[in-house]
């Protein structure tokens, strides 16, 4: 039999010989003051949904932990994140996606299950998206690739924007994600997008303006004021949405790949584009037919979040709309140029004038093409895995 639900207390079964440790069941008994009832899972519960953690039920690995596909003993499919036991960050991890994902429910959500908290393993058990995360369909090696035509990479792109606007704005607290990215987007059995991973997400009260923070991100998607002052704002998260919407429309990673002899990054090269009038030469190969007029009406959607000037970026609110009417006429008269984050050391530095670290050389470009990657496998990265930019 499983656990029964409960907010957060001890588990209404037997106790095992493994105790939760004291520190974080403290910190999980506290969480049952905000009323977050979900269901707690034994240790022995989960080993079993995983036939022991088995290596082939791994779906992915990050920065905290390894997720699991499971089996519930009645038959319902879930996704097992196990955190890292060694890990003080995971412990933090841990308590945050609780808090943050417990009380709250989109279409565009991934949904919290329950967790596990004994001896000095902390799981938390989700509902199983079929298709993995969009990191692998679409920026994956071609065997875990999935065929994405125009209609369903603009559903995934509209339906991660209402899932970031109900975060942003219904939400209460309101939240802020800080690690919206390709492999933190799950996708269903019908494709319908999914946010997960809110190890880095803070709330944001309706009386708050900025949170000053140690940067956590990833990198080609962190906004430049947040990288380089700390200041977060719900602005980061639109900014990160809008390099999301580019990789979507490209079918390239930001991170990950480069354009032209100055190995321009993927905002840059979309920049350059629009001031020559070219903008549809950033769409992926693989899209054999689109409406041109719509895909350009993304793309301008796209390059609006991610202005180097974070007030003049629209909320997620404006953006849904701007999603769901490509006839309406978008502002970009005054479009500002794009801010972009490169890795530096010791600090990140914003464009035009920036160092370009850890890409390739120009003797690994091709000439017959503009575009050439690294030779870091993309698709490898677990669909909720996690790079710091600075220690928290």
């Amino acid at each position: 039999m499983g656990k029964a639900f409960s907010c957060f207390g001890a588990p209404k079964s037997s106790p095992t010989k493994s105790h939760p440790s004291k520190s974080v069941i403290g910190n999980v008994g506290a969480l049952s003051q905000t009323q977050n009832c979900i269901r707690m899972f034994s240790y022995n519960e989960l080993r079993s949904a995983t036939r022991s953690f088995h290596p082939t039920n791994k779906i992915g690995r990050g920065g905290f932990g390894i997720v699991y596909k499971g089996v519930l003993r009645d038959g319902t499919q879930v996704a097992i994140k196990a955190l890292s036991a060694e890990s003080k960050q995971g412990i933090h991890e841990f308590l945050t996606e609780i808090e943050m994902v417990s009380n709250i429910r989109h279409l565009n959500l991934v949904r919290l299950i329950g967790c596990c908290v004994e001896g000095t393993n902390r799981m938390l058990v989700y509902e199983y998206v079929e298709n993995n995360c969009l990191a692998s369909a679409l920026l994956g090696p071609s065997h875990k690739q999935i065929a994405l035509d125009w209609p369903k990479r603009a559903a995934i792109c509209l339906g991660t924007a209402n899932g970031l606007a109900f975060l942003h704005e219904e939400a209460e607290p309101h939240i802020v994600h800080r690690d919206i990215k390709a492999s933190n987007i799950l996708l269903d059995k019908d494709l319908l997008p999914k946010i997960g991973d809110f190890g880095l997400a803070k709330l944001f009260p309706d009386t708050v303006t900025h949170i000053s923070t140690k940067v956590a991100g990833t990198i080609g998607y962190v906004a430049p004021e947040y990288a380089m002052l700390g200041q977060l704002t719900k602005k980061a998260d639109i900014y990160s949405f809008g390099v999301l919407m580019l990789e979507i429309i490209s079918g390239r990673s930001s991170a990950r790949s480069v354009w032209g002899l100055d190995m321009k990054l993927l905002l840059e090269w979309t920049w350059q584009l629009r001031n020559e009038d070219r903008l549809l030469d950033i769409v992926d190969p693989k899209l054999v037919e689109y409406p041109e007029n719509e895909v350009v009406h993304f793309i301008k959607v796209a390059l609006l979040c991610t202005q180097a000037t974070s007030h003049l970026r629209p909320n997620m609110k404006e953006v849904v709309e701007m999603l769901q009417s490509s006839q309406m006429d978008l502002d970009v008269g005054t479009l500002k140029q794009p801010g972009v984050v490169r890795e530096g050391n010791p600090s990140f530095e914003m464009v035009s004038k920036l160092k370009r670290t850890q890409l390739p050389n120009r003797s690994q470009l091709n000439s017959t093409y503009d575009f050439v990657s690294t030779a870091e496998d993309v698709g490898g990265t677990a669909p909720m895995s996690t790079i710091e930019l600075q220690p928290r």
